[in-house]
């Protein structure tokens, strides 16, 4: 497709100036200056209708993508499991609420969806994905820097408005406890790998009245349905059997990890998916950082609490599973994957099908007037570089959050 160059806002602006122009054609007495008058008038509405048509086909260009995402963990219970969360991220799927989908309109920016245990008694919850990395509504609000305190206040701000549904409030008005904190803000806690595919309306389309149709009983098994097993179920409607469990390096336990590994194997088989990783990096502050994200056989070898009692009591099991990581189980993240935040982090095609200026999917084009300049939310620091997925941490089990 040729590329095309529609100044930003032309297409608002377009029409009320048409309406206006023809609602003030006047065709006069028929003298010769009025009829100079409408062809003049009349070429402007040949112009603008020619701007209106090629706006049409930049909106209809973009293309509808998923991103899986591989959360780092945190936390207490990221100590003791290692293996993250994992999340889909969808630009052309918006939510009427958080278990109700349709389609984006112009300007939305997409949802992540993923499932959580014990929240609200679904299964599965969607969030937009601005209020899912930071709990607030708009890119200029994305703090650059972020305390303890200032997470439970956006977090509590963005429940009130939008999830009381989902977390009631507490005794006297206060913000409830729970498992829900999981649901916004999620780079104020963890630094988030991604990896997008291209997709297809048609398939977008398929997903919500399957989804929009199918029961939502909350139905977490921390073992063989986690959210790792959700978004192996997401992507695999997408693309059939491109996620599998791996029997020998994970016990078919299914992990975060995992699910990207078999992402990035697909994507070499299948180039036309277009698989592309990215990093959003934890919002600096004081906030503890995030591990990085193990397999279940990697974090028993690498937990000497774990593989030093194993290896007297089962030598050979112990032994076993080394050679398993060693020879199966390893697996980097893509290396020099662009680290997005803030304003950076939803792309725009520029200049014909394929341009890209950002990884994660873009949303449909604009309708509405240029946006004004969005600052540019908070950065990775210079010393935190996109790491490999294989650094230690301790134990076995795939994590919830």
């Amino acid at each position: 497709m040729a590329s095309v160059s529609v100044r930003p806002g032309v297409c608002i602006e377009g029409i009320p100036f048409i309406i206006q122009q023809v609602g003030d054609i006047s065709f006069g007495t028929g003298s010769k200056k009025d009829m100079q008058a409408v062809a003049k008038v009349s070429r402007k509405l040949v112009v603008y209708a020619m701007a209106l048509l090629l706006c049409g086909a930049a909106w209809t260009s973009a293309h509808a993508e998923i991103a899986i995402l591989m959360e780092e963990p945190y936390g207490t219970f990221g100590h003791m499991n290692p293996t993250g969360h994992a999340a889909v991220y969808m630009n052309h799927i918006c939510a009427t609420g958080p278990t109700e989908l349709r389609p984006c309109k112009p300007g939305e920016a997409g949802v992540v969806i993923s499932r959580y245990h014990r929240v609200a008694g679904d299964d599965w919850i969607a969030i937009p994905l601005i209020p899912y990395l930071y709990a607030v509504e708009k890119p200029s609000e994305i703090p650059a820097t972020a305390t303890p305190e200032l997470e439970v206040q956006v977090r509590d701000a963005y429940r009130r408005a939008h999830l009381r549904d989902v977390a009631p409030d507490g005794p006297d008005g206060a913000m409830p406890g729970g498992d829900w904190t999981q649901l916004v803000g999620a780079s104020y806690d963890r630094k988030i790998f991604g990896l997008n595919m291209r997709t297809s309306a048609e398939q977008d389309a398929a997903f919500i009245a399957l989804f929009n149709d199918r029961s939502n009983k909350g139905r977490f098994n921390l073992i063989y349905r986690n959210c790792a097993d959700f978004s192996r179920t997401v992507i695999d409607i997408y693309y059939p059997k491109a996620v599998h469990r791996n029997f020998i390096g994970d016990a078919g336990i299914m992990t975060p990890k995992q699910a990207a590994k078999s992402i990035v194997k697909y994507g070499k088989k299948h180039p036309e998916v277009d698989v592309t990783p990215f990093v959003v990096p934890q919002v600096p502050g004081t906030i503890q950082r995030s591990r990085h994200i193990d397999g279940v056989t990697e974090a028993l070898v690498k937990s000497k609490k774990y593989i030093i009692p194993l290896s007297i009591i089962a030598p050979e099991v112990t032994g076993g599973i080394a050679v398993t990581y060693v020879t199966k189980d390893r697996f980097t993240f893509p290396k020099g994957a662009p680290v997005l935040s803030g304003a950076k982090l939803v792309k725009t095609e520029t200049s014909g099908a394929n341009a890209k200026t950002g990884p994660i999917p873009a949303p449909p084009p604009v309708a509405p007037p240029a946006a004004a300049v969005v600052p540019a939310g908070p950065t990775m620091p210079p010393s935190e570089k996109t790491p490999d997925a294989t650094v230690p941490a301790t134990a076995p089990l795939p994590q919830s959050n």
